[in-house]
């Protein structure tokens, strides 16, 4: 086991670490947390009451009362949340948030994006800016996304919905409907290009020009 700052380093009387485990300074281990060889944690990474398996790389990450399997990469800045299982060699990116949800092999979530509550399978891609949307107000609900879907940046997934295989969810759409096996889904408004509107505007080069010469 490596310390870079022991001075620096926070770790709780339970806490369980195995060998060649490299942890940097200002990180915080607490209670019954369990850290497996060959993991790394970064500078301000927070740990409490998980476990995080082997050959890890937490990157100045929170993880609360979850369990992070072999060979994840995470953050920086990610923020898992209690009741949630990150299988193996997953990613999990920068500024993305999971709560209560299982994440599963070789899936990535590269960055800004929100799982709540959902059941994702294996080798998923989410684009940046993905949220599910699991809560109404009353009542929390299910996400289900199938292995090897594809979800589009800025997508809006909202529960109870299921995305079936293989299928496809188009950048900036929002899913309020199964969507099969297979399939792309696409839920977004229809795009309307008005010829030469913008010419009436202000920020056009012509109308700026004549401004300038009539206040001359």
């Amino acid at each position: 086991m490596t310390f870079i700052d022991p001075e620096a380093t926070y770790i709780d009387i339970d806490v369980t670490i195995e060998p060649d485990v490299a942890i940097e300074a200002n990180v915080t281990l607490k209670g019954k947390t369990q850290i497996g060889s060959g993991t790394t944690l970064t500078n301000n990474t927070y740990v409490v009451n998980s476990k995080i398996g082997k050959n890890a790389m937490i990157t100045a990450s929170v993880v609360e009362e979850s369990e992070v399997e072999d060979g994840v990469t995470m953050g920086p800045y990610a923020h898992i949340r209690p009741g949630s299982l990150i299988k193996k060699a997953a990613h999990v990116g920068n500024f993305v948030e999971i709560k209560g949800s299982t994440i599963g092999e070789y899936t990535k979530a590269g960055h800004l994006t929100y799982i709540g509550n959902s059941k994702v399978g294996s080798n998923v891609n989410f684009g940046a800016g993905t949220i599910t949307v699991n809560y109404d107000g009353q009542n929390k609900y299910l996400t289900e996304i199938q292995d090897n879907a594809f979800v589009g940046s800025n997508a809006t997934i909202v529960a109870p919905v299921k995305i079936g295989k293989n299928a496809l969810v188009a950048a900036g759409s929002t899913i309020t409907q199964d969507v099969p096996d297979n399939a792309v889904a696409l839920g977004r408004g229809r795009q309307i290009n008005k010829e030469d509107y913008a010419k009436d505007k202000p920020h056009h080069p012509e109308n700026q020009k004549n401004n300038h010469t009539s206040e001359g």
